[in-house]
């Protein structure tokens, strides 16, 4: 034990960052102003998407792409441009050479807003201070103003970059919608094979690994699954007042219980492995002693998740919530079927059918039918050990100087899934920095970005695009 013991101390003094010399990069400049007000333009158009579309506006999805013409001339004047049914709008940026194109990603439909619970109009576009409020600011219309804010300098300025760029903008993505699936199809039925992607995902945050006091730039090289089980159990009804031993609910209640009491089981994939490699080596000595020794506390690491829960175990396993139920719909009634479902969240290597087979094995029941419903299985795993990748972590960089660039496997679904057909380079970085309190503002209430979140946006894409 004492050997072992030793040679975990030495390996932990051993786990040290890599040397990375940063240079200090070349100042970019653009018209602050310009950016700020055309984010405001953009947020005052209530594009909220409803899996519903009849309760869409759609006049608003129509004066929105018309706002962009208005707002970036030479985009629309130099790009080829088209509309992808339902909701996508697809650029072409023809660069020196076909080979290696690029493609940038946002969406800009926004989930709807309860006006009521929000300090400030979510469609007002107010400013206060230097922070913009309004609903699609951080998701991700601010994405899509850096983008073309970005595009519409280096054109003016004769820009031509080495590579052809593709800007692919949804206005689907938050109700799963079809425009990305059928421009990622276009795309292919044209030969085009991105050498490297870029969509909403990571962002700049601060306190959410443990031991570490920088900031760190989490960029999404893979992205968990995510389906909807349904458990049903069935009887013959009756009255309440004369109970079987065993009602659905009651039943469905036990199941519950044995899927919450036995969590899936700890998975390190290999993002997760990079990341905990990357991290760790930045931490406090005692997670460096860990995070070192994975083959010697993998168990203590699994224990820490499993009682923590939130992010670091949903980057660890298979993840369940409890989330919806129903039975009869009068209180004396013993209903004659009862239902819950379970929202699970699928990390690489597991698929649909396997997490319905695990729970069907945990909660051992065959009066209960177990079956999944909509979701997609995780994302393809792109690729750290190339040049798009070291491109992208050399702009955030510049952008970003103090920050530590580390790979991670996002928990949320994002639209860029859909390019895993055409590309194994497909990372989710959001360029901005955000507070615990700002990510939290994403789908929430009061949704506003700072004016620097605005201005990090477009630095980074200018300096993406050079390098294209």
């Amino acid at each position: 034990m004492f050997t072992i013991l030793l040679i975990a101390l030495i390996r932990a003094l051993r786990f040290k960052p890599e040397a990375i010399e940063v240079k200090p990069a070349e100042k970019v400049e653009f018209d602050r102003e310009k950016a700020v007000c055309a984010l405001r333009e953009m947020v005052r158009i209530p594009t909220v998407s409803y899996t519903e579309t009849e309760k869409e506006d759609a006049a608003a999805f129509e004066a929105f792409v018309a706002k962009l013409k208005e707002l970036f001339p030479e985009v629309h004047a130099r790009l080829e441009s088209e509309r992808v049914p339902p909701k996508g709008l697809l650029y072409r940026w023809r660069g020196k050479s076909r080979s290696e194109p690029t493609v940038l990603m946002a969406h800009y439909d926004v989930v709807p807003a309860d006006e009521k619970m929000w300090s400030k109009p979510p469609f007002s576009g107010i400013i206060e201070g230097e922070t913009l409020w309004g609903r699609g600011t951080l998701d991700t219309k601010g994405t899509l103003n850096g983008i073309l804010q970005a595009a519409e300098q280096l054109l003016a300025e004769g820009f031509v970059p080495e590579n052809d760029i593709y800007f692919s903008f949804a206005g689907d993505e938050e109700t799963q919608g079809d425009s990305t699936p059928n421009i990622v199809a276009l795309l292919e039925s044209r030969g085009v094979k991105p050498a490297l992607v870029v969509d909403e995902g990571g962002a700049v945050v601060e306190n959410v690994f443990p031991g570490v006091k920088k900031r760190i730039a989490v960029v999404g090289a893979a992205e968990k699954g995510v389906t909807n089980i349904r458990l049903r159990a069935r009887s013959n009804g009756g009255h309440s007042s004369t109970p079987p031993k065993h009602t659905p609910i009651g039943v469905l209640g036990r199941a519950a219980t044995r899927i919450e009491d036995n969590p899936f089981p700890m998975r390190m994939t290999e993002t997760v492995k990079a990341m905990f490699d990357k991290l760790g080596r930045h931490s406090v000595f005692l997670y460096r002693l860990i995070f070192a020794n994975l083959w010697l506390f993998k168990g203590v690491l699994d224990a820490i998740a499993k009682a923590s829960g939130g992010e670091m175990n949903a980057l660890l396993r298979t993840t369940t919530a409890l989330t919806t139920a129903k039975g009869a719909d009068a209180y004396n009634v013993i209903p004659t079927e009862a239902e819950m479902t379970v929202n699970s969240r699928i990390i690489s290597g597991e698929t649909r059918e396997s997490v319905v087979e695990r729970i069907k094995s945990v909660i051992d029941d065959d009066s209960i039918e177990v079956e999944y419903f909509g979701g997609a299985e995780p994302s393809v795993v792109s690729r750290t050990d190339v040049k798009e990748y070291k491109k992208l972590e050399s702009v955030i960089n510049e952008v970003f100087p103090d920050a530590v660039v580390t790979p991670y496997m996002m928990i949320a679904c994002s639209d860029s899934r859909h390019y895993g057909r055409i590309s194994d380079r497909v990372y989710r970085f959001s360029a901005m920095a955000m507070s615990n309190e700002e990510r939290k503002l994403i789908h929430g209430n009061d949704e506003r970005i700072t004016f620097r979140g605005i201005y990090e946006a477009v630095e980074f894409y200018l300096r993406l695009i050079k390098r294209c």
